[in-house]
């Protein structure tokens, strides 16, 4: 089994891992946070040199930063970690889609095309060597195109898939997003044995917990997830949850995070005044 850290980003309540093999000490980094203050535009790369600590603490080397989406919450350091680790940065292969549908929002720009931000584009049943641990790529599309799971022994890595049993499911309005195809991965995940532990993106304080968590087995989703339990129909399911995405409105950091995690956390390249910028397209979300 592999050995498991879990980092919580209270700004964005986003879970990091810090996952190893524990004899040839090999790590993978998934959905690592570059912390983004909007009001100055302050960037800093503290929840990720945590994690960079920790890792050196546990005599870790770290050859993997993978991210399980485009996440629309929060900026990824992933290409932060490549810069100081050599590590290669993987996502899944439908990212081409994603990049295709969010390019053009931001304008055009003179960096490196698409394909080349990342090392690694992943396919459902692709398998990643982790020292003498293998990760298992499962396509979980329906939050976005091209989301994946990272299937690791018992540990499935699940993104914004799912979210802690009492708190339900992700949000399938994003463009790109598909509320069936998020049902249809939810139950490609239950259908794994009930001891795997599901690992979530974030975790959100639902009414009557007042304690952060982001792990629980497949039976404990199966018999109580609010959203997802077994019995839930896919056209229940659908309903339940278009009704639900109507009430939210667009993430706080939708718009920097999408710009930068498109391009594997790398920012755009500085102007002619040798500063960087981020853009901020008016009236371009419908919500």
């Amino acid at each position: 089994m592999p050995e498991i850290k879990a980092f919580f980003d209270t700004a964005t309540n986003t879970v990091t891992y810090l996952v190893w093999d524990g004899a040839t000490r090999q790590a993978a980094i998934i959905d690592p946070v570059l912390d983004f203050d909007p009001a100055p535009a302050r960037l800093s790369t503290k929840s990720a040199d945590d994690v960079l600590a920790a890792a050196e603490a546990e005599g870790l080397n770290i050859v993997w930063a993978l991210d399980t989406h485009a996440h629309a919450d929060h900026l990824s350091a992933a290409d932060y970690i490549r810069q100081k680790t050599g590590a290669k940065i993987g996502i899944g292969a439908h990212i081409t889609e994603v990049q295709k549908t969010f390019r053009p929002m931001f304008g055009p720009t003179s960096d490196a095309p698409d394909e080349t931000v990342f090392d690694a584009l992943f396919h459902e049943g692709d398998e990643i060597p982790l020292g003498n641990e293998t990760i298992r790529v499962l396509h979980t599309p329906g939050h976005t195109a091209a989301c994946l799971t990272y299937l690791i022994g018992d540990a499935a890595f699940v993104g914004d898939t799912v979210f802690m049993p009492d708190y339900g499911t992700a949000r399938a309005d994003f463009p790109g997003g598909d509320a069936h195809a998020l049902y249809r991965s939810i139950r490609k995940l239950l259908a794994l044995s009930p001891e795997t532990r599901i690992f979530t993106g974030h975790d959100y304080l639902p009414k009557g917990r007042d304690t952060h968590a982001w792990e629980a087995t497949v039976g404990e989703h199966r018999a109580a997830n609010v959203h997802m339990h077994e019995g839930v129909s896919e056209e229940a399911f659908v309903a339940m949850r278009t009704a639900r995405d109507q009430t939210l409105s667009a993430p706080r950091l939708i718009l920097p995070s999408l710009q930068v995690n498109i391009r594997a956390g790398r920012l755009p390249p500085a102007e002619s005044d040798g500063q960087t910028y981020l853009r901020l397209p008016v009236n371009r979300l419908g919500k």
